[in-house]
């Protein structure tokens, strides 16, 4: 009988080709083709219901503008928040005409974040309502930041960082950025809380980010894989709504972090997104096309004007100097772009590989795609921006 062989025995050098092996085996498997490749968090794909930001929003004042302000004149509602803002700290200005520059309207927008306490400092933006050239150097005033209710949820004040800036002289000026814009970090302090009470609910309710009947089945089928074969059940196709183990709730926090690092593959319609602004096309990788034949091309007539002067002769009595025309007219009739056949169920890559093959450009490709919708040959959804 043989007897076992301890790991110190074998020999050291033997050791080290084993350890290579192993590694070079490992190397292979991340680089083969798998789905967990493809897969997402759940923490990506999907909210958890409750979870959620809150819009604020402000009329206030910024003042210390260097003539850059708003015309008193043409901005009555700078002038009236000034009359009663002096008003409040005990300066009366009624029926005086008012004729600074230093002033400006603004509105003040900021992110309520989810479980925001008191005292917490969140950013806010400023963004000039009048006529206002230049909020550079300017202060904003105590500005209430209301929510949709109503209620006041933060207050900000502060100086207004502008990124960009504004210059003129008398036959020039020059502006780069939006001078009437600005942000001031950690303008505003957090008042009220928003009351959301997460441990004690029973059920937690997942919102995916882009609704699809397919992800949703696959979330649901993910999270009962570890929890149970009946802890979760997608009602929608944008909701799953799960069942909070009883042994889970007193650490609900931890069970929503496990969740959340589920992964699932996605499931993407066929789409194709065209921008014709820019000229941007995305398609998705489900786009698929029938038996189609395509040709690109077109007529192009180019004339060409280089008049020539004809000088006369150097002997010459009654020569004058004329201006002879020459017309040089060039027709392109692209003959050399063939007809391109795309056989049945040609995907993303042939379909790209094809018409870059013809010399497609993107504003082409653009009329092209629309045109293979239209006979019925593409099996994707179009959607133009």
């Amino acid at each position: 009988m043989n007897k076992p062989v301890s790991p110190s025995a074998i020999h050291p050098r033997r050791c080290r080709m084993l350890h290579l092996l192993a590694t070079g085996i490992l190397a292979v498997g991340l680089l083969l083709p798998g789905t967990a490749l493809a897969q997402s968090r759940i923490k990506d794909l999907a909210d958890v219901e409750g979870v959620r930001d809150n819009m604020l929003i402000g009329y206030g004042l910024v003042v210390g503008l260097n003539g850059t302000g708003d015309t008193i004149n043409n901005s009555p509602f700078t002038e009236q928040s000034l009359t009663g803002m002096l008003e409040r700290l005990g300066v009366n200005i009624r029926g005086e005409t008012l004729r600074t520059r230093n002033v400006a309207a603004v509105m003040v927008t900021a992110t309520l974040p989810p479980f925001g306490t008191q005292g917490t400092r969140v950013d806010v933006s400023v963004a000039t309502l009048g006529d206002a050239k230049n909020l550079q150097g300017g202060i904003l005033l105590v500005t209430p930041l209301m929510g949709a209710d109503g209620e006041v949820y933060a207050v900000a004040q502060g100086p207004v960082a502008v990124s960009g800036f504004s210059a003129q002289g008398q036959a020039a000026s020059v502006t780069r950025g939006v001078p009437t814009a600005g942000r001031i970090a950690g303008g505003a302090i957090i008042e009220r809380e928003v009351t959301f009470s997460l441990a004690d609910m029973p059920t937690v309710r997942l919102a995916l980010r882009n609704p699809d009947f397919t992800t949703a089945v696959r979330v649901s089928e993910a999270i009962n894989k570890v929890f149970g074969p009946r802890a979760s059940k997608a009602t929608d196709p944008a909701s799953i709504v799960i069942d909070v183990p009883p042994a889970r709730r007193a650490e609900l926090i931890s069970f929503i972090r496990d969740v959340e690092q589920l992964r699932v593959t996605p499931d993407q319609p066929a789409r194709v997104v065209i921008d014709e602004a820019s000229g941007v096309i995305v398609m998705g990788e489900n786009v698929r096309i029938s038996t189609v034949a395509i040709a690109q091309g077109n007529l192009t007539i180019r004339i060409t004007e280089t008049p020539q002067v004809s000088q006369p002769n150097a002997l010459s009595q009654g020569g004058q100097t004329a201006v002879v025309p020459r017309t040089d007219i060039q027709v392109d009739t692209q003959a050399g772009n063939k007809l391109a056949v795309m056989q049945s169920g040609v995907s993303l890559q042939e379909l790209v590989r094809n018409l870059n093959a013809l010399g497609v450009g993107p504003r082409d490709m653009i009329s092209i795609l629309q045109s293979i919708k239209a006979a019925g040959a593409l099996q994707a959804e179009i959607e133009v921006m």
